[in-house]
């Protein structure tokens, strides 16, 4: 008998369902989305934008697929244009740009390797030289390899993942900093790793809770300019992250330890960044929207 890989983005399947998605790996990190069974889902077809974000500007890291791609055209649905930066999945990147350009806004696509600080820098020069501005900026894109032990994890892991997951985000704070102005909103995507840790994971857990940290006193110490700050932890979601990391066994069953019973769609973190990227937050600062299919975490 053939087993059965349910569609996650509409309903909650029963934990005696073992078998989420079908067995799959990719050699390569990060993952693509374009190589994905299924693909993830990014848009949620019933959002209707509200002019949220109207006239705004967004970069987000790591926008090109997964949960970056998601807030992309969430944002583009509220009105902002985006700026997305990229390692190198140049498909993944041209088929969102290709989408937010169909909901009438504009946007920018750059490829840079975001560990060096000058290609941080880069980022926010080319963005002032394109729009003129920046009210918005995502941290997102991150790096996770699998390690059965602390003492497994290499030197050369242990650097590539704290400088793409925590570095980065620093340099293209302190680059875009000078040129945010009061209302601005800087959003850091976390983890529930973060939180409940990951025995698997101990390195990127350890940056997620760097990013969680980097958050709260990065909020107080910008609350006077009117600047403020905020961070998504996302539980168990469908990105390429996951088949990249993972192995195709793992891969069938992900998501399914949650309450909830299934992994979540990039789709359904999105109006999470909008509400932290937009007004509606606007007494919202050092916060973290949990976003997990129902695990409790500590905060």
């Amino acid at each position: 008998m053939n087993p059965v890989y349910p569609f996650y983005g509409e309903k909650t399947v029963c934990k005696e369902q073992k078998l989420a998605f079908p067995p799959q790996h990719q050699d390569q990190q990060p993952g693509l989305e374009t190589l994905m069974v299924p693909e993830p889902i990014s848009e949620d077809p019933a959002y209707i934008g509200s002019c949220k974000l109207q006239d705004k500007v967004a970069i987000i890291t790591g926008g090109d697929s997964g949960i970056g791609r998601a807030a992309a055209i969430a944002f583009a649905k509220e009105g902002a244009d985006i700026v997305i930066a990229y390692l190198y999945e140049r498909t993944d990147a041209e088929r969102t740009r290709e989408r937010i350009e169909e909901l009438g806004q504009r946007c920018l696509l750059i490829e840079i390797d975001l560990r060096l600080k000058k290609n941080c820098e880069a980022v926010i020069r080319t963005t002032m030289e394109t729009y003129g501005k920046i009210d918005i900026l995502v941290n997102n894109h991150g790096v996770q390899y699998v390690q059965p032990s602390i003492v497994d994890i290499t030197e050369e892991q242990l650097y590539h993942t704290f400088q793409t997951n925590v570095f980065a985000y620093f340099f293209l704070i302190q680059a875009a900093l000078p040129h945010l102005c009061k209302g601005a909103s800087i959003i850091n995507t976390a983890s529930i790793t973060a939180y409940k840790g990951n025995i698997q994971l101990i390195d990127y857990s350890s940056t997620k809770g760097a990013v969680v940290s980097l958050t709260r006193v990065l909020a107080q110490s910008l609350a006077a300019q009117g600047i403020r700050v905020n961070s998504v932890a996302p539980g168990p979601i469908w990105t390429p992250l996951i088949p990249a990391s993972f192995s195709a066994e793992d891969v069938q069953v992900f998501g399914t330890e949650t309450p909830m019973g299934r992994a979540g769609q990039p789709y359904e973190l999105a109006a999470a960044y909008v509400y932290l990227a937009s007004r509606d937050s606007s007494y919202v600062t050092g916060e973290c929207i949990h976003v997990n299919g129902g695990d409790m975490v500590t905060t």
